[in-house]
């Protein structure tokens, strides 16, 4: 009897042991590009956010509306001359190693993401003088001058809170093995392969976190992302191609999710860091050619199966910044001409193109060169890995640089960065006086009509001097299998795990 009892009792514990094992799931999510390194303060590629929203949760987030809400915040009060934002935390939150995050933490954070010598966050921040510790949970932040947009760079990595042991045992390291506060905890990393997280037990919000891992898959080749995600490898990828929709729209097993994007694509033109010192970088005049030789719409078109949308600003044609009284502009490759004639430079213009490998960002600078070369430009195309363009952008190496901008929900978040006289994403190394003014009184104010008529004198300025030629604005096509409930797609473009679950 008593080895009967044992037999069962071994039959039972093996049964629950494969019933846990069978219980275990893993959410398998496809990326278009590995991302660079995994540290917010550090981290530019729209990929590493994508990334970093599974396991780096911020102080504020945003719902499908816009709407900021509370993430590891609770709220937000700014001071009625909008030098102060007081700001309290959530309770009983923890990092991944265990360490609390409390007001120390959080001041930790946002200082190292001010100071750290690499990070790309110092502009998001500029306006910030000092972070003082209120009370264990409140921290305020202390402003040089007011600034609109500080809590809308809060709900991105500027908000992203890191471990203070971690970070400092970990130094300039801390991306390779990074500790934050997010549904899940990092695992490993193997370049150009896999990212690999697992749920996090003590994440505030565990009763909402129901699957127990999270891979991240860089695949490039946008054809074979999906056709992984039609055999069933994966559960969920980015960027669909606008030419797969109807296929995905077609499979029954399939979830297409669409959202317009925030951002932008566009040209970064290297205005002072070319060192061939060639014409697009010495004259307005030949980068104004080279916009007018773009059909924009063509382009939709084409690549796109019109399912995009044409732009020549920073926001799109549907943003309530936009600025209408600059409207898209044809193409017209006989004044194209004359401007390059008005310049007097030689013809054709030779421009190292640099642009990520990758098939809609190809299929696009193709159609680029060829249309550029009817108005005298001849365009050399470089494909180059996606985290590696970065690394030649920031070294000057380039002359035009087809980079997409995922965007952020003010407009200054798509602007300043990138037009601000040494900005950290500057790559071009743009510098007017009188842009830089407009950039800062922008920032400012958050009066809606004034914003919008600093922002008019600063589209005329960029639209004559062109350090970048925007080009169109996408639809964010995510697609998943019908077994993953809980999806829902933010403008952001990011995909959040939290809430997920497999039927």
């Amino acid at each position: 009897m008593s080895f009967m009892r044992l037999t069962i009792l071994a039959s039972a514990l093996l049964t629950s042991l494969v019933g846990t094992a069978q219980a275990q799931t893993t959410l398998r999510i496809g990326i278009a590009e590995d991302p660079d390194i995994l540290d917010p303060s550090i981290g530019r590629t729209y990929v590493g956010r994508i990334v970093f929203s599974a396991f780096c949760d911020k102080l504020f987030d945003i719902d499908e509306k816009l709407n900021i809400v509370p993430q590891l915040a609770l709220s937000h009060e700014t001071s009625a001359d909008g030098k102060e934002m007081t700001i309290k935390l959530r309770p009983g939150v923890k990092f991944h190693d265990g360490e609390p995050l409390d007001a120390e933490a959080a001041k930790f954070s946002i200082d190292r993401h001010m100071t750290l010598p690499t990070s790309f966050r110092k502009s998001e921040l500029a306006s910030v003088d000092h972070v003082e510790v209120v009370d264990p949970l409140t921290i305020k932040l202390v402003l040089k001058t007011p600034y609109s947009p500080l809590i809308a760079q809060l709900t991105d990595r500027s908000g992203m809170m890191v471990s203070p042991k971690a970070a400092k045992e970990a130094g300039d390291k801390f991306g390779l093995h990074p500790v934050c506060a997010g549904p899940y905890k990092f695992v490993e990393r193997v370049q150009q392969d896999r990212m690999v997280f697992e749920k996090f037990a003590d994440y505030w919000n565990k009763d909402n976190v129901h699957i127990d891992r999270v891979v991240f898959q860089p695949i490039i080749d946008s054809t074979v992302r999906l056709a992984n995600l039609k055999s069933g490898a994966l559960d969920l990828i980015e960027r669909v191609l606008a030419t797969d929709i109807k296929d995905v729209r077609a499979d029954p097993k399939l979830v297409l999710s669409t959202a317009p994007e925030l951002g932008y694509q566009g040209l970064t033109i290297n205005i002072g860091n070319d060192k061939a010192k060639g014409p697009l970088s010495q004259s307005a005049k030949v980068r104004q050619a080279l916009s007018l030789s773009i059909d924009r719409e063509a382009i939709n078109q084409v690549v796109f199966n019109g399912e995009f949308t044409p732009g020549n600003q920073w926001v799109s044609p549907t943003h309530p910044y936009y600025q209408k009284a600059f409207p898209i502009p044809g193409r017209d490759v006989a004044k194209a001409k004359a401007l390059l004639k008005e310049a007097g430079v030689s013809l054709p213009i030779t421009v190292d193109y640099m642009v990520p490998k990758g098939t809609e960002y190809e299929a696009v600078a193709q159609v680029v060169q060829s249309m550029a070369a009817e108005a005298g430009f001849d365009i050399k195309i470089r494909a180059v890995e996606f985290a590696t363009t970065f690394k030649q952008a920031q070294a000057g190496e380039f002359q035009a640089f087809q980079i997409p901008w995922s965007g952020r929900i003010d407009p200054d978040g798509n602007s300043y960065i990138f037009m601000r006289s040494k900005a950290p994403q500057n790559d071009g190394g743009y510098s007017n006086p009188e842009a830089d003014k407009l950039l800062e009184e922008g920032r400012a104010t958050s009066n809606v009509d004034e914003r919008k008529a600093i922002y008019a004198k600063l589209t005329k300025i960029l639209l004559d001097d062109l350090p970048i030629i925007y080009i169109y604005h996408r639809t964010l096509l995510i697609a998943h299998t019908k077994k993953l409930e809980g999806y829902r797609q933010m403008p952001d473009g990011l995909v959040r795990v939290v809430g997920l679950k497999f039927k």
